[in-house]
């Protein structure tokens, strides 16, 4: 069902081409000639010859550094050994990326305090990425030798089972006996020889091929929980960008706020106040002259500023309700609601009220969503629930209308999301096509 609404667009149909009618295929019977299975074997091989590669070189660099270290040529030699693990680390997050699929961030960079070879050295020795890094090449050796040997096996046997049925001939033909050989000793010997041994053969190697995909699948989660893990950013590297990244989205609001209020300050009030002492100062020329004229002029006047302060009402409840701040959410809300071009339903269910900067957000959550379900949602009925949860704040925007609300890059659902993750909150949107819409925003509880 197709709209022409902004957020609420409906959701395209799936086509049932050749891909569709593949993808019905169960998964696994899917797996053994997907393209994923020959992304994660590939890895799993080329992890081998890496890994021993990295060991070798990690073993030594680290061991020649730190029996060098009674003298001072141990030190450039184990800073050298670190970087150069650092350097083989950004190689496997590409292998993991191009291979796995795998987005990891690289590490922090390296911040010396100072200038010169001393300063990087001790920068290097100091950084904690490096020495995961390090870890990371000792560690992967015995993993890759485990992995690879079970994935090569399950693979080569399940493969080479399967097919038998093709080539059991090359025994009695070139090799002298009835087929492969399942036991032997000086007195007996069973071979997979006839028509039904066969058939069970192909079907064991049936079940190896079947099961090949998912045990290399296995194994390349390990992988990709020790490149996330030691190769990737450290938890506390990660919440400092996180957190700089959501003071950007703070400050950014915060200047789009206030370049809305300049706006609607220049275009709105300021503009009839303007227009007012002109109104005024044409009123008191015409006093003397013509009261009645004046007069008129007056009463005009009184009306433009009756809309000027209606504007500037309207106004400050955008930057912050005084009944907000009054009365709590479950007045603030409701307000909002008898506003609504929609009938909405509001239940706020909280012992205590959160923090003001809590509050604020929250209210101006539901706004904007009720500005949505007024605008594009066609819905004839909506609904506002807030709750606490632990020391969570839950709000949930539902409504009856044609659904498609989508949270992509570009839509005011994403500025909104982006605003919720800026305090830790989260904002998840359930609206299929054809309705009904469920929007859910959960914020940190500050008392």
């Amino acid at each position: 069902m197709a709209t022409q609404f902004g957020e609420y667009g409906a959701y395209g149909d799936s086509g049932f081409g050749s891909g569709g009618r593949w993808r019905r295929v169960p998964s696994v019977l899917r797996a053994p000639v997907e393209a994923r299975l020959w992304r994660e074997f590939a890895f799993v091989l080329l992890s081998l010859p890496i890994s021993i590669v990295l060991f070798t070189y990690a073993v030594v660099t680290l061991s020649l550094g730190a029996g060098l270290l009674v003298t001072f040529l141990g030190v450039p030699v184990l800073a050298a050994g670190l970087a150069g693990c650092r350097g083989f680390g950004t190689l496997e997050r590409a292998r993991a990326r191009a291979l796995l699929g795998l987005e990891v961030p690289a590490p922090e960079p390296l911040r010396p305090r100072g200038r010169g070879a001393m300063a990087w050295m001790g920068a290097v020795l100091k950084s904690g990425a490096s020495w995961r890094h390090a870890l990371y090449s000792v560690v992967h050796l015995p993993w890759a030798v485990f992995s690879f040997s079970v994935s090569v096996a399950f693979w080569t046997y399940g493969w080479a089972l399967l097919t038998y049925p093709l080539w059991f001939w090359v025994f009695p033909l070139y090799g002298g006996q009835g087929g492969l050989q399942l036991y032997g000793d000086e007195q007996h010997r069973i071979y997979l020889d006839n028509p039904f041994e066969i058939t069970v053969t192909a079907l064991v190697g049936l079940l190896f091929t079947l099961a090949a995909p998912w045990i290399v699948r296995a194994l390349t989660t390990v992988d990709r929980v020790m490149v996330r893990g030691l190769l990737g950013r450290s938890r506390l590297v990660s919440r400092v960008v996180e957190l700089e990244s959501d003071r950007g989205v703070v400050v950014d609001t915060a200047a789009a706020d206030l370049r809305r209020i300049e706006r609607d300050l220049h275009d709105g009030a300021q503009a009839r106040l303007v227009a007012l002492a002109m109104d005024l100062g044409l009123a008191k020329e015409k006093l003397r002259e013509d009261p009645r004229a004046a007069a008129r002029m007056v009463d005009e006047a009184h009306g433009e500023v009756k809309t000027a302060l209606r504007e500037l009402r309207d106004l400050a409840r955008g930057i912050h309700p005084a009944v907000l701040t009054d009365r709590g959410l479950d007045a603030a809300l409701s307000a909002v609601a008898s506003r609504c071009t929609v009938p909405v339903r509001v239940e706020v269910d909280l012992d205590a009220r959160p923090a003001a900067a809590i509050e604020g957000i929250a209210y101006f959550t539901v706004s904007e969503l009720l500005q949505n379900v007024a605008k594009h949602s066609g819905a004839r009925a909506a609904s506002v629930d807030v709750w606490q949860v632990e020391d969570r704040l839950m709000l949930q925007v539902a409504d009856d209308g044609v659904g498609g609300a989508d949270a992509a890059g570009g839509s005011g659902l994403a500025g909104l999301a982006g605003r919720l993750d800026a305090v830790d909150g989260v904002l998840v949107v359930d609206s299929p096509a054809g309705g009904p819409t469920r929007i859910t925003a959960e914020l940190p509880w500050r008392a």
